[in-house]
């Protein structure tokens, strides 16, 4: 029986639990099958296809948890896909894909040489600010919970997996157009939040960039601009073009990024990322597809690719700052049409034994 906890509870991190850094190992990653065609503007079908090649591509290294929301989702699933010995296939309710988002973030116990207990966090989720529809989707932490018998802390606080990146080493990094937008949480300050990341995340020290992309629904997520690639390695997104919308903003977030210091008081070591070089426009405008957006896991990386021109410098960008790791590009030409990509569409479980609660 996993237990619910609330903020009356003791936090995880007063308990000793924090968000591992995504390249941690995984014991799994969940996933959503796409399925309204209307959120993708009519390209549906080319969605599923690069959709299961990133499935494809994901379980070749560990298990993937997919949920699917009815009949004809599970059976387009399993028409692309099989059943892959390391896919498991879940009905549940949806609204949309992006996992990332409306998704449990998970949180550990650690030892000193081994992973220790694994909980998971349950915020609210409100589609970006209630952009579209979210009910079904703020449901899945609970789910997820339930299917895996774990403890949690359910919060009466919006937040979004990919508005938070953290290097398991005690830092977090955010954006201010994202989290104190008034549609999300317009009580709560920086301070708050910093209050908050620590004692359910276990961050530390929580860094500030001001802004993200142009016409980013997500009010500008950090996951698609800005990354951590080791503890004191972050790659961050620039555009080249001194006239396009994203240069000045981006050029802003490096500069601050370079006078930024980790726990230790030690500067990163920033890694420029070139954006897409040809502006992709989509049926509410511009779109922003971004190099970024890339997923960590059990020996890979799997980076979106948009047949531009920076292709493949991005992939020689990346490859050096993931040794031992594959790191394979997709097309998400399609996928970009709705808004997001891989780490959008992914959610890892870290490995763990579960913590039923205390």
């Amino acid at each position: 029986m996993n237990r619910h906890l609330t903020p009356q509870d003791p936090t995880p991190s007063a308990l000793g639990f924090a968000m591992p850094a995504e390249w941690a190992g995984h014991a799994a990653t969940w996933m959503s099958w796409p399925a309204d065609d209307e959120l993708w503007f009519g390209h549906l079908p080319a969605v599923r296809a690069e959709y299961a090649e990133l499935v494809r591509t994901i379980v070749r290294f560990e298990p993937v948890e997919l949920l699917v929301r009815d009949d004809e989702s599970e059976q387009d699933a399993r028409r692309r896909l099989g059943d892959l010995a390391q896919l498991r296939y879940h009905r549940v309710a949806l609204d949309d894909v992006w996992i990332r988002d409306n998704g449990p973030i998970f949180v550990r116990q650690d030892q000193p040489d081994a992973p220790g207990p694994l909980a998971l966090t349950n915020w609210k989720f409100n589609s970006w600010g209630g952009k579209f529809e979210w009910r079904h989707d703020d449901l899945v932490p609970e789910y997820v919970a339930g299917q895996l018998g774990m403890g949690h802390w359910d919060l009466p606080v919006v937040l979004e997996g990919g508005a938070v990146e953290v290097n398991g080493e005690g830092v977090a990094l955010v954006t201010r157009s994202c989290l104190l937008t008034p549609t999300r949480n317009p009580q709560l300050s920086e301070a708050d939040y910093a209050r908050l990341l620590g004692d359910y995340l276990g961050a530390e020290r929580v860094l500030w960039l001001d802004g993200g992309l142009e016409n980013d629904h997500t009010d500008g997520h950090i996951d698609t601009i800005t990354r951590f690639t080791d503890a004191q390695t972050i790659v961050t997104s620039v555009a080249e073009d001194p006239a396009d919308a994203n240069f000045a903003p981006m050029q802003a977030n490096l500069a601050r990024l370079r006078e930024m210091r980790d726990g230790q008081d030690r500067p990163f070591r920033v890694v420029e990322l070139p954006l897409p070089a040809v502006r992709l426009e989509g049926a509410e405008g511009r779109l922003p597809p971004t190099y970024a957006n890339f997923y960590i896991g059990n020996g890979f990386v799997v980076v979106p690719l948009y047949g531009d021109p920076n292709d493949e410098r991005a992939l020689e960008v990346l490859r050096p700052l993931f040794p031992g790791r594959e790191v394979i590009g997709l097309m998400s030409r399609a996928i970009i049409e709705g808004g997001g990509s891989f780490h959008c569409m992914t959610q890892q479980q870290p490995e763990g034994d579960v913590w039923p609660g205390p």
